[in-house]
């Protein structure tokens, strides 16, 4: 069950060390006001089961137990299965009136899962324990898990209240996102993808000038088969000395010489 707090919870405690039920209200812990230190009824007397729950799923939500459900409304994805990690979301019920929470440890099969979670089961005559791997089995009709009977430690079995259950909280954005936003990998000024130059049509200045001095042949120097610039081939580049000068053989080859240097 829930734990109370302060002066209530004496009362409470002695009354519920001699039933079988789980520990009394499992509120979020409540920081002092500012500028004013803490009475000893504010103090959190043990371990209760939020915080606990909350480090072992990594499901970052503060307040009673038995607010859970409803505050991962549209910030976690909830649903009816068991996952490991995940918060097993109880509804208040009975003495149990501030709900609780435990993480899935394990899930062994269809109706039963292991838990971990803290101010369940008083254990050695004190409350606020944590517990680990222990045996939590789906006792609901429709297999649902909307109730279950969890393990306690002075029966040294399974309770007898079938405990009613909201659902399951994942650790996981309800809108499939990643959690810390949006990833980004390329910033609008560095984009992934550059833009190509455009071409020119025209040559460009070096190379006309390169290529100024060549003329086409005349209409009869192609009848008698002589061949065009286009049709002259570049003489095989031949090894000579260091030293030697490369001259070019026909006025093309002097023109791509130029262009190259």
């Amino acid at each position: 069950m829930p734990c109370m707090r302060g002066p209530t919870f004496l009362i409470a405690s002695a009354c519920a060390l001699g039933c079988a039920s789980p520990a009394w209200a499992n509120s979020a812990e409540l920081p002092a006001a500012s500028g004013s230190a803490p009475s000893q009824a504010e103090l959190t007397p043990y371990l209760q089961c939020v915080p606990y729950a909350r480090d072992r799923s990594g499901v970052q939500i503060f307040g009673d137990a038995r607010t859970w459900w409803d505050q991962a409304a549209g910030r976690y994805k909830r649903g009816n299965q068991p996952l490991p990690g995940a918060v097993m979301a109880f509804r208040p019920s009975g003495n149990m009136v501030l709900g609780h929470v435990a993480a899935v440890a394990r899930v062994i099969d269809n109706r039963t899962v292991l838990l971990d979670h803290a101010n369940w089961s008083p254990i050695g005559g004190r409350r606020g324990q944590i517990e680990r791997g222990v045996k939590a089995v789906d006792v609901s009709p429709a297999n649902d898990w909307s109730q279950v009977r969890v393990w306690y430690d002075p029966l040294q079995g399974l309770g007898t209240t079938a405990w009613p259950v909201a659902g399951f909280i994942y650790n996981q954005r309800d809108d499939g996102a990643p959690f810390g936003g949006r990833r980004v990998l390329a910033t609008g000024a560095h984009p992934a993808t550059a833009i190509p130059a455009a071409i020119s049509p025209n040559p460009s200045r070096r190379f006309a000038q390169a290529f100024a001095g060549l003329e086409e042949p005349s209409g009869a120097g192609r009848g008698q088969g002589a061949r065009t610039p286009r049709e002259t081939k570049r003489p095989q580049v031949q090894r000579v000395a260091a030293a030697a000068e490369m001259r070019p053989r026909d006025a093309v080859s002097a023109a791509v010489a130029r262009y190259e240097r």
